[in-house]
């Protein structure tokens, strides 16, 4: 598999993506006949951008994350995660690559509650092949750097909300994946609790080398965002608000 971020080319270092959905489309067959959700998407993502994706309930915000992070495959149209197109792969591979290249965050944490934080952490390391000693001190380290360290061995249900979602970040980043993908992070946060989070956010892509692409509804969230994109009709309309990039850098 391809190195997300830099490459080689000419002797030169090169700035790849680390995600492109190209003319993606998902349609689902039902009893009434056939549901068009995504009619075309294109979109690159590039290291240290957070990319929103706003828009209302049911218009197919999660279909498209869930396609660009390899849990769903499109009806047409290519996902590639660096310069590979994790569809080619069968489901072992697509697997082995998710978990070292995509991590999730979503609305309610998903946290194993028979685990300690650090355990849930970890987990993700050990299943790609890491010793529990060496996934346990990296997943304790991750906590710290989300401000958890004091809580590593608690449980799940003796965390707040807030410190449930800031060790899911830390579980997404266990196994340094450049791409991640957060459906409605703070959905389920007071307002303050949120800011937190959306800090916490904001600083893993600020060494350059993560992208965040998220679906929200919170405007605090969406408005820190390089790129802000509406979905409707199956499309991406770029929404206001960019940060440093126009609006024509979602192609690919």
């Amino acid at each position: 598999m391809a190195e997300l971020g830099d490459t080689i080319s000419g002797g030169v270092a090169a700035t790849v993506p680390v995600a492109r959905a190209l003319g993606v489309c998902r349609h689902f067959d039902t009893p009434d006949g056939r549901l068009d959700i995504l009619r075309g998407i294109d979109l690159t993502v590039n290291p240290g951008e957070m990319i929103a994706i706003v828009g209302a309930s049911g218009v197919g915000k999660s279909t498209f994350l869930h396609i660009l992070g390899g849990l769903d495959a499109p009806s047409a149209g290519e996902v590639y995660w660096g310069g590979d197109s994790p569809f080619a792969w069968n489901d072992e591979q697509r697997s082995r690559a998710r978990n070292r290249s995509v991590g999730f965050v979503f609305q309610f944490h998903h946290l194993l509650p028979e685990f300690t934080a650090e355990e849930n952490v970890a987990l993700p390391m050990i299943i790609g092949g890491r010793s529990h000693s060496e996934a346990s001190k990296r997943a304790h380290s991750l906590l710290e750097s989300v401000g958890l360290g004091a809580r590593a061995r608690h449980m799940p249900g003796e965390l707040s909300g807030g410190e449930q979602q800031r060790a899911a970040v830390a579980r997404a980043l266990a196994n340094g994946a450049q791409l991640l993908i957060a459906d409605e992070p703070s959905g389920n946060l007071d307002r303050r609790t949120a800011e937190q989070l959306h800090d916490l956010l904001g600083n893993i892509i600020g060494d350059k080398k993560h992208a965040i692409v998220v679906a929200t509804h919170n405007p605090d969230l969406s408005g820190r965002a390089n790129r802000t994109y509406s979905l409707r009709d199956g499309r991406l309309h770029p929404s206001g608000g960019e940060l440093g990039l126009p609006a024509s850098g979602g192609g690919p």
